[in-house]
């Protein structure tokens, strides 16, 4: 979620006293020692991801998951632990899923790297035979809607390699992973071929969810590696009639029971003022879920065990939420929000990472313009750590919710981008990816934004 913010927002300054800001210097300084010197983070990690690995929702590893959740915030020393139950979806990727040229020429080509996107229908078992038709965008699928009837649709729609900021490419491509299936099933289409969502230099297809339209059928929808797809595009434009076969065996079973792992630090002075910080416990299911989001998860929980190894007893109540199934339905942000709703809860702000665990940056932000102001005003104090940036607008997924449903002050950390889509829900996404220090002082930077806006308030 990357919206609004004033323009205006950069000439709002709000003057912090000296002897305030040497005391929190000293106090940031204490958290980073304590985070880069001790930290807990990055073995945490490799329990999560080497011992439960991928952990889709409603599978048998999100169950070990939440108990690894429940343990990790207990040992951190958390005040109080709970699991907020809600009902998540349960997609089945089933047996490898296989995409296979058919072609009149006699040279040998091996399956194509396609995974399934997460919520897509199987194709049953006989599989999907029929010719492609490569199409480069939206617009050029409406203008050959009268050529997609009976065939197999190709998105071909590249990353944007001119946006700095990946996540700007990301967002102009995921429509195609999202939306695609329905969009092509309105015509007739049989099943559609996804252009991964990545400008990674390799052949490793990204899954992700997708999105029915119930106006329309659903039909198969599956991601190719980028090599693939420039294969399937250049074997398009010499054979013309060439045809694919393509067959997938996954499944939508009956919602099930999953949770949100609860860890708080209660206020000392207004503990009925809430802090919330977390990243999703889920993953795809065809990697260990390393950055997105195991990174985020022991981000958060060793924010938790800095300040209770400083003895910092916070003002306001600090709960460190692992959500459940942010990656193919988001229906844990959505309880959480509820529930919030519900009893009446006052959060002041919410803070999410859920963009990676490599070097950090800065924070995003979605609040009223003289809130972030306030947190601008704190920018000089994390420049000796190279976190420099607090102007970008934005905040997490989950986090979301909570501003949906309350206007909750959002944010989410923001570390540098530029590796995180040549992962993201790829099979390269394992713990060897994630570099401790990175990792670390991404922990430290959350730390001391939360130990500032808890003790001045927003």
């Amino acid at each position: 979620m990357r919206n609004y913010l004033l323009p205006a927002l950069l000439a709002v300054t709000i003057p912090v006293c000296a002897q305030h800001q040497e005391s929190d210097s000293l106090a940031l300084r204490q958290l980073a020692t304590e985070v880069l010197t001790h930290s807990k983070a990055y073995s945490n990690l490799r329990d999560l991801t080497q011992q439960v690995g991928g952990r889709l929702a409603g599978s048998p590893q999100m169950v070990k998951a939440e108990k690894w959740g429940e343990k990790v915030l207990k040992e951190a020393g958390a005040d109080t632990v709970y699991m907020q139950a809600c009902q998540v979806p349960h997609w089945v990727r089933g047996a490898k899923e296989e995409v296979r040229i058919i072609s009149r020429r006699r040279d040998f080509i091996p399956p194509l790297n396609v995974l399934a996107l997460g919520n897509s229908v199987g194709s049953g078992p006989a599989g999907i035979t029929a010719p492609v038709l490569e199409v480069s965008s939206f617009d050029d699928l409406e203008a050959k809607k009268d050529q997609v009837k009976g065939k197999i649709v190709f998105y071909n729609y590249a990353f944007k390699p001119e946006f700095i900021r990946t996540f700007e490419s990301y967002g102009d491509a995921v429509r195609y992973r999202g939306q695609g299936a329905s969009r092509a099933a309105k015509y007739g289409a049989l099943a559609v071929v996804v252009r991964s969502m990545t400008h990674g230099a390799n052949n490793l297809p990204h899954t992700g969810a997708m999105h029915y339209n119930d106006s329309f059928p659903k039909i198969p929808a599956v991601a190719i590696g980028l090599e693939d797809a420039e294969l399937l595009s250049n074997r398009l434009k010499g054979e013309s009639d060439m045809k694919l076969y393509l067959k997938t065996n996954c499944k939508m079973l009956p919602d099930t029971t999953g949770h949100n792992v609860i860890g708080e630090i209660r206020g000392s002075e207004f503990p009925d003022q809430i802090i919330t910080v977390g990243g999703h416990l889920d993953s795809w299911d065809v990697n260990q879920g390393a950055h997105d989001d195991g990174t985020g998860c022991v981000q958060s929980v060793e924010l938790l065990r800095a300040f209770k190894a400083l003895g910092i007893k916070p003002k306001r109540t600090i709960r460190i939420v692992l959500f459940a199934n942010e990656e193919n339905g988001t229906r844990g942000g959505q309880k959480y929000a509820a529930e919030a709703k519900a009893k009446g809860e006052h959060h002041i702000f919410a803070l999410e990472s859920d963009a990676g665990g490599f070097t950090p940056r800065g924070f995003s932000f979605t609040m009223p313009a003289e809130k972030q102001a306030k947190i601008i005003s704190w920018a000089p104090l994390f420049r000796p750590y190279d976190v420099y940036d607090f102007t970008s607008a934005g905040g997490g997924v989950d986090v979301g919710e909570l501003y949906e449903a309350l206007g909750t002050p959002m944010g989410e950390l923001m570390p540098d981008s530029q590796r995180y889509f040549d992962l993201h829900h790829a099979a390269n996404d394992t713990f060897e990816a994630v570099n401790k220090r990175e990792l670390e002082l991404g922990a430290f930077s959350m730390a001391g934004l939360i130990y500032l806006i808890d003790k001045y308030g927003l």
